[in-house]
């Protein structure tokens, strides 16, 4: 059997969309302080680990195929990809796990600097099998709201290109869920050092996920046609929100930052996603617009509510997801002439069923995310200690600096090294005078 040109290309496009990942980390590692750019880089890495097992044992068989009550597919129906040997669905099974990946992925920046690592290695399977792997099957997968489904029966058909709901509002909800179930930093909205550390890293981090981004959007094009409609949407959405902030940064704070650009960039991504095949360019620059403004007035509002959002995930994937996913009811293009948007005379058919979406979501994320961090909490508790947090998590989870400076010239620290000093956690030894050099070399 030869491969065909749309498998070479969904090859192609699962890899761009693997790179995303660690691009994250690098994205959310330059955001923290740096004692904590290893840590927030290794929550990225570990979600690649231990998805990609699931996924193959059995997170893909729950998003496809026949369904329970049309919520979630057979777990045991594909158990180890074993019945796809010999079939080029297992391209597509590649494809689909880089999603899943990069879902939980996101969660992990709103509990950035202050998250026991163990803990969130345990949050990652059992959010991607209980909450990701039902809504897509729920969207994509034959569910309750893919086409003849129970929900688009009665509300209408959902249009999720590649993830609004599924990736996006998922997400930003659980991120917003599991701040609060882990509490604010010490010293949140007081302490400066809980800024960026490293602006390029953010830079890099969001070209990276820009360059990944064509192929999330663009792995499942059926044509050049809609090929060349998500390239051109996934290249201006971005732009526009970029441009967007930054005007939005300089009005409110008198300067536009980098951080600020690299953010509206992801904004604008994060909007373009589930809409990237069903509008026009010039909708899409609108749709950019409008998010990258709006984004960047809701990463502000968490002081307000007293929210450790640490890296924006809330105000940026949540905020910019329900744009982008209700902008569907207004600016849809027609197919072959009928539905589409209200601007396009599609009527409210097509916002009853993205607003639909967006609660069914948000429910099925958010109560889920408070059971299993609650129980993680019970159980092993989701947070390091204050000292541990104070010392830095990278030490404290890792023993490691993702820095040397000066005597500390590696980056790896041995409890059994008597010549360095060691995070003074529970258990450790350490002196007082340790931990200050630690602290002020660290910070």
């Amino acid at each position: 059997m030869e491969i065909t040109a749309q498998q070479v290309w969904l090859m192609i496009a699962a890899a761009m969309a693997l790179f995303m990942t660690p691009g994250l980390g690098l994205f959310y590692g330059g955001m923290t302080r740096a004692k904590a750019a290893l840590n927030m880089i290794m929550m990225s890495f570990i979600s690649a680990g231990i998805v990609g097992v699931v996924w193959v044992l059995w997170g893909y068989s729950m998003t496809t195929g026949d369904g329970v009550l049309g919520i979630f597919g057979n777990p045991f129906a594909n158990f180890g990809l074993q019945n796809l040997m010999g079939s080029p669905d297992l391209i597509k099974a590649g494809f689909s796990a880089t999603f899943a990946i990069i879902t939980v992925a996101l969660i992990s920046g709103a509990i950035a600097d202050r998250a026991k690592f163990g803990a969130w290695a345990v949050f990652v399977p059992v959010w991607v099998t209980l909450v990701y792997c039902p809504l897509a099957y729920m969207i994509w997968g034959g569910g309750l709201m893919s086409a003849g489904g129970a929900m688009t029966a009665v509300f209408g058909q959902v249009i999720d290109f590649a993830g609004g709901a599924v990736v996006e509002i998922s997400s930003g909800t659980a991120a917003l869920v599991l701040a609060l179930v882990v509490g604010q930093r010490h010293g949140f909205a007081k302490d400066p050092g809980h800024r960026p550390h490293n602006v390029p890293f953010i830079m890099l981090g969001a070209a990276i996920l820009w360059f990944g981004w064509f192929g999330f959007n663009g792995g499942a094009a059926t044509s050049a046609a809609q090929a060349g409609l998500i390239w051109v949407n996934t290249l201006v959405a971005p732009a526009a929100a970029m441009l967007s902030w930054l005007v939005v940064e300089k009005v409110r704070h008198g300067h536009p930052t980098s951080l600020g650009a690299a953010s509206g960039v992801v904004a604008g991504l994060v909007a373009i996603t589930p809409s990237c095949a069903n509008i026009s360019p010039v909708a899409a620059i609108g749709l950019g617009l409008v998010a990258g403004a709006a984004c960047c007035v809701f990463v502000d509002l968490k002081y307000r509510f007293g929210l450790d959002d640490s890296l924006d995930v809330v105000g940026v994937h949540l905020g910019a997801g329900l744009i982008g996913t209700l902008a569907l009811g207004f600016i849809a293009l027609p197919v072959d002439g009928e539905g589409g948007g209200l601007l396009y005379g599609g009527g409210l058919q097509q916002l009853v069923a993205q607003a639909a979406a967006v609660v069914v979501t948000v429910l099925l994320s958010g109560i889920a995310t408070l059971v299993i961090g609650r129980v993680i909490n019970r159980f092993i508790g989701f947070r390091v200690s204050h000292e541990a947090e104070t010392v830095g998590v990278d030490l404290a989870e890792h023993a490691e600096t993702a820095y040397a400076f000066g005597e500390l010239s590696g980056g790896h620290f041995s409890p059994l090294d008597h010549r360095l000093p060691v995070p003074a956690v529970s258990g450790s030894a350490g002196s007082a005078v340790s931990r200050r050099v630690q602290e002020d070399t660290f910070a």
